[in-house]
């Protein structure tokens, strides 16, 4: 939990810092952090890279590969519809839509707000980021107790990016590989997910 613990006190250091403003206006004025997760995606490839045995899982898995997204899109709209029996104030189909976001809070809550408001978008804003924060925080119980692939269906979309550096430290450099492609096939579907549930369900 070391490393959580610092992840965390990072995070709300930030966040402080933001609310105060206490920050000179370059930092405040320009996105800082696209540029360090580029360098960090950077670092991280050339260790997956390095690491021969990180592609000898593709040459195992091979069409099983395509059940780990499934997986957790039938995970996620299973779990989200659990949830709404507890939101008697959403429609099924809201509670689905945000969980279709799969992490990916940005993209998924600007998608929502168009089409169903501003409430349902920041609940959507909300529950992805927690979601990703919950997978930078957990990742190491979560491979501890499920296994390997935990820490990349809690991760959803974001393994391929923000919560890959982390799923790669407690997973092992071969699981790198499924976590990145898992992600892709995640946040390619997220737009569509969402206009279909809340269009057309």
């Amino acid at each position: 939990m070391k490393n959580s613990i610092i992840i965390l006190t990072f995070f709300a250091l930030g966040v402080v810092l933001g609310v105060t403003g206490k920050l000179p206006d370059l930092m405040i004025q320009n996105d800082f952090s696209m540029h360090a997760l580029y360098f960090l995606m950077f670092l991280v490839g050339i260790g997956i890279g390095a690491d021969k045995s990180s592609w000898s899982v593709i040459k195992t898995m091979k069409i099983k590969i395509f059940l780990v997204p499934l997986g957790i899109i039938i995970g996620t709209f299973a779990g989200t519809a659990l949830v709404s029996l507890f939101l008697p104030d959403l429609k099924l189909k809201e509670v689905l839509a945000v969980g279709a976001g799969f992490g990916y809070y940005s993209l998924s809550s600007l998608f929502i707000t168009q089409l169903s408001g501003e409430t349902l978008g920041v609940i959507a804003l909300l529950s992805n980021i927690l979601r990703e924060i919950t997978t930078l925080l957990t990742t190491p119980i979560l491979v501890l107790y499920f296994g390997k692939l935990a820490g990349i269906a809690s991760g959803g979309a974001t393994s391929m990016d923000t919560t890959l550096p982390v799923i790669t430290r407690y997973s092992g450099k071969e699981w790198s590989i499924i976590s990145v492609f898992s992600g892709i096939v995640l946040t390619l579907l997220v737009p569509f997910l969402v206009t279909f549930i809340l269009k057309f369900l």
